[in-house]
């Protein structure tokens, strides 16, 4: 299953989870973090846990759906609460903010074991993605995955993605891309395309998933298009969203086109017709088994 698009929802928003299954997003992440204000918490960690029960088997027609929870950070009182709760509803994976490194992605994982055998959930199913880089020291600190991983350290880790806006606060800059002061379509600032070059590295070096971080924007529909197309270009995978308008756009720029799969197919069948070539020339290129490894991904994730 692809996973395109990653879609925000406010845990406390019944209205809004409602429509959630409808928006064609491949992933829902039922925020109780950053759009829940703190006296709603707890309301809005059991209505998570009820929309989670409600749609633990996909209740509308459609591309299947992961659920996963936004949970608050460790360095707050909430999280282990939202954990004991939303873990009833059995969702996907935990997306972790305000992430400082993989020491905390092991604190977590240690709770979800716990949390796994008290409502009966196969251990380990749980898994993680966290924010990385939203603040200075934890930027810092993103290589460390890569290292956590290549020692078995990080079972649960499913991708990393990152945040443009509390990293852009916590340097108190004034800009977050070039072509504004605010949220347009430019290039982001030197610190934060380091971050983003760190996430995107990491990832694939850990063999996980590299997930763009959102835009803003959400009314700049023709921006984040561009934005996400050379973001798949770049290597990313997917994207956050926090607008249902979003998921359509996010899909398609994170689709393979016909022409990329006949292509893709074409690379294959080449190197089938020539067993043990280290390159060929096709349609007037060379190809070579990078080439290959990369037609095959493309092709397995178009099923």
């Amino acid at each position: 299953m692809a996973l395109r698009s990653w879609l925000f929802v406010p845990g406390d928003s019944e209205r809004k989870l409602a429509k959630a299954p409808l928006s064609g997003a491949d992933v829902v992440i039922v925020d109780l973090e950053d759009a829940v204000a703190p006296e709603a918490k707890p309301a809005a960690r059991r209505l998570a846990a009820e929309w989670l029960h409600v749609h633990r088997r996909q209740v509308t027609e459609g591309p299947a759906q992961a659920h996963w929870v936004r949970i608050n950070s460790l360095g707050t009182d909430w999280w282990r609460g939202d954990l004991d709760v939303v873990l009833a509803g059995a969702p996907a994976g935990i997306v972790l903010p305000k992430c400082t490194g993989p020491e905390q992605l092991r604190q977590l994982s240690a709770e979800l074991y716990e949390c796994e055998q008290r409502h009966g959930l196969a251990i380990g199913s749980t898994r993680i993605m966290p924010l990385a880089g939203e603040t200075p020291a934890a930027a810092l600190s993103i290589p460390a995955y890569a290292a956590a991983c290549a020692n078995a350290e990080l079972p649960r880790l499913a991708g990393l993605t990152w945040g443009a806006e509390d990293l852009s606060t916590a340097l108190d800059a004034t800009r977050k891309r070039s072509g504004s002061a605010h949220h347009g379509a430019g290039e982001w600032t030197d610190a934060l395309r380091i971050v983003r070059a760190h996430v995107l590295l990491t990832a694939h070096a850990s063999g996980v998933l590299a997930v763009d971080t959102l835009y803003a924007n959400f009314r700049d529909l023709d921006g984040l298009a561009s934005i996400a197309a050379a973001s798949r270009a770049d290597g990313f995978c997917g994207m956050l969203a926090i607008h249902p308008d979003q998921v359509p756009v996010i899909n398609a720029a994170f689709s393979a086109s016909e022409a990329d799969l006949a292509q893709a197919r074409a690379i294959v069948a080449a190197f089938a017709a020539n067993p043990g070539a280290a390159a060929l020339q096709l349609d007037g290129r060379m190809i070579e088994p990078p080439h290959l490894a990369q037609a095959r991904r493309l092709l397995g994730l178009a099923g």
